[in-house]
């Protein structure tokens, strides 16, 4: 029987807790191993009392490539949905801030992580894409936490286009705190590590809670809602040709 490999890992070390998304064969897609992974890593970060704050990065070039459309054409689609919710409201709701720290491409349900973290820091040269119409699909698990944070105007755009926006473009949309050169986004990460870990746990967990109030709130209303929708349209017609196409023209 083949070892099992971790895809997500975790390392401590002063007051921060990093997890590094590790699944480069298929770029960070966000199968059942890696949110699994992903959820058990951030429930011990938020309980180490040494943790201030969490970093939450790739390991590889991209960030995350989306659903893993090679499970999404099997059953389970609506516990994998209801996962993504959970995934997003955990990260929300951690009593310590996220920080998302981009240095490769994010796209579709990547984007939903992006927008459940507290702050994020990308390199100028990344991009995004909410790809979903283009494959049949919405981005109804994601909305969740994405229509939270883009304008009004920014959300239907870039819902509805499915085209690919740079790293500026998701500050001015809302999605991104803060977009710096290459070469300086380590520094950025230091700095801003530093300035969270001198915040009092209390402090940092009770401002987060009021913060990410009405986020939750829509989590909370909605999850089993698009959780439902997304299952649904993974499971059409239309969205299963489409699927299919792409992963042969990926082949």
């Amino acid at each position: 029987m083949a070892e099992h490999t971790e895809l997500v890992h975790l390392e401590v070390a002063d007051g921060v807790a990093t997890i590094s998304l590790d699944s480069e064969h298929n770029r960070n897609a966000l199968s059942r191993q890696l949110v699994g992974e992903l959820t058990a890593h951030l429930t011990t970060a938020g309980d180490d009392p040494q943790v201030r704050a969490v970093l939450l990065r790739s390991a590889g070039r991209v960030f995350c490539s989306g659903a893993d459309l090679s499970e999404a054409t099997s059953d389970g689609m609506v516990d994998g949905a209801k996962a993504i919710v959970a995934l997003q409201r955990q990260i929300a709701t951690l009593p310590k801030p996220v920080v998302v720290v981009l240095a490769g491409p994010v796209r579709a349900g990547g984007l939903g992580i992006v927008g459940a973290a507290d702050i994020v820091l990308a390199a100028e040269s990344v991009t995004f894409a909410l790809t979903e119409v283009r494959l049949g699909l919405a981005a109804a698990v994601i909305s969740l936490s994405l229509l939270e944070r883009f304008s009004d105007r920014a959300a239907a755009d870039l819902f509805l286009s499915g085209r690919t926006f740079d790293a500026a473009e998701a500050v001015t949309a809302g999605l991104v705190t803060r977009a710096v050169p290459d070469d300086g986004l380590a520094d950025e990460v230091t700095r801003t590590l530093a300035d969270l870990t001198l915040g009092y746990p209390q402090g940092l967990r009770e401002t987060k809670a009021l913060l990410n109030h009405d986020l939750v709130a829509r989590i909370d209303a909605l999850g089993d809602q698009v959780a439902e929708q997304s299952a649904r349209l993974f499971g059409s017609d239309e969205a299963r040709e489409a699927m299919t196409a792409f992963l042969q023209r990926k082949r």
